[in-house]
C-alpha cells in the first residue's frame, strides 16, 4: 500500500535441508551445529518461495549468516575475520546451491545472483562487528547493521563500510530508551519471555507502536536522521510486534520527504551525496534541529 522497501536478513541454514546439515562447518562449533533449528523440507520450500517474492517486490536480501551462535565458546562475538569469511562463504553457498543440496526440480529458481545481491548483513545478537568489518570491506560490502546500539544521528563509515546501528528511541512510560527492535522491546515488557500474559498484549502492542512512532517523530522534527526498525518474523507475545511495525509504518508513510527504503537503497543515496553535506548533517545531535531552518543549513554546508 505504501511502496515500502525492506531488507530481509536471510539465515543461510533456512534453505539447507536438515538431512544435509553436515555440509555446515561453523567456526568453533561442531559440524552441523546450530543454535537455531533447521527447517522442515516444506518450510525450506516456503522460505524459497517468499524470498523470491520479496525480491521481485523490490526488497533486498541481506544475510543473518547461519547458525546464530550467541553464547559459549563458539559465540560469533569471538570469531576472527577469517572465520567470518568462512561463515559468509557458506551462507552464500547454501543460498546459491539450494537446488543441488535439495535435489528439488519442481521449485522455481531464485531470480537473483546472491553473490551480487549480498552487500550487507546483521550478525546474530548484534555480536562480533569489529572482526566482521575487515571481511565485509574486503568483500566489497556496502553496509553493516550489526552495531549493538546507536543514537538517532546521521551515520558514518567504519573501516570503509557504512555503519547502520539499531537506535535508542523513547520508550513510553519509562525514563530510559529502548533499542529499535522487537526483541529489545519484548525484553522490557515480558522479561525475555516470548509468551507473556495475554491480558497485557494490547497494552504492549500500543507501547511498541508508540515507541517506534516516537523515534520517528523525534528525528523527523529535528535532525532528519534516518530511522531504522529491526523486526523478526515471529509470533512473540501473540504477534503484537509484527502488528506494531505495521501500525508504525502506516503512521510514517506519506509524510513529506519521507521514503521507506531498504538499507541498500539508503546507502546508494548516501554515496550519491556531497561528503561535506553529510559531515554537516552528522554535526546535528539527537533531537537537534538546524538553526535558522534547512535552507540556511544547506547554504552553510
Amino acid at each position: 500500500e505504501h511502496d515500502a522497501a525492506m531488507t530481509f536478513f536471510l539465515s543461510g541454514l533456512y534453505v539447507l535441508p536438515e538431512s544435509k546439515k553436515s555440509l555446515y562447518r561453523p567456526p568453533n562449533n561442531p559440524r552441523g551445529a546450530s543454535d537455531i533449528g533447521y527447517l522442515t523440507d516444506d518450510h525450506v520450500k516456503q522460505t524459497l518461495k517468499y524470498v523470491r517474492q520479496a525480491w521481485l517486490d523490490g526488497h533486498e536480501i541481506g544475510t543473518h549468516f547461519n547458525g546464530h551462535f550467541c553464547g559459549g565458546s563458539g559465540s560469533v562475538g569471538d570469531w576472527t575475520p577469517a572465520q567470518w569469511q568462512s561463515e559468509i562463504d557458506q551462507a552464500v553457498s547454501f543460498v546459491t546451491e539450494w537446488r543441488t543440496n535439495t535435489g528439488w526440480k519442481d521449485v522455481d529458481p531464485l531470480p537473483f545472483d546472491y553473490r551480487k545481491e549480498l552487500v550487507g548483513g546483521r550478525t546474530p545478537c548484534l555480536l562480533g562487528q569489529d572482526n566482521l568489518l575487515p571481511t565485509a570491506k574486503q568483500l566489497g560490502w556496502r553496509y553493516d547493521a550489526s552495531s549493538p546500539g546507536g543514537s538517532q544521528m546521521w551515520p558514518e563509515k567504519r573501516q570503509g563500510v557504512w555503519d547502520l546501528p539499531l537506535q535508542g528511541i523513547p520508550f513510553p512510560g519509562h525514563t530510559f530508551e529502548v533499542l529499535s527492535m522487537d526483541y529489545n522491546i519484548l525484553a522490557n515488557q515480558s522479561r525475555n519471555s516470548t509468551k507473556g500474559m495475554p491480558s497485557r498484549y494490547p497494552g504492549w502492542r500500543t507501547q511498541a507502536t508508540e515507541a517506534y512512532v516516537a523515534g520517528f517523530e523525534r528525528a523527523y522534527g529535528t535532525n532528519r536522521a534516518p530511522f531504522y526498525i529491526g523486526n523478526h518474523f515471529e509470533e512473540w507475545n501473540g504477534g503484537i510486534y509484527m502488528d506494531a511495525v505495521e501500525d508504525a509504518l502506516k503512521h510514517i508513510a506519506g509524510k513529506p520527504d519521507v521514503r521507506l527504503v531498504s538499507f541498500r537503497q539508503f546507502v546508494d543515496w548516501l554515496d550519491a551525496q556531497d561528503p561535506a553535506v553529510l559531515a554537516k548533517l552528522r554535526s546535528l545531535q539527537v533531537g537537534q534541529a538546524p538553526q535558522g531552518g534547512w535552507n540556511a543549513f544547506f547554504k552553510q554546508a
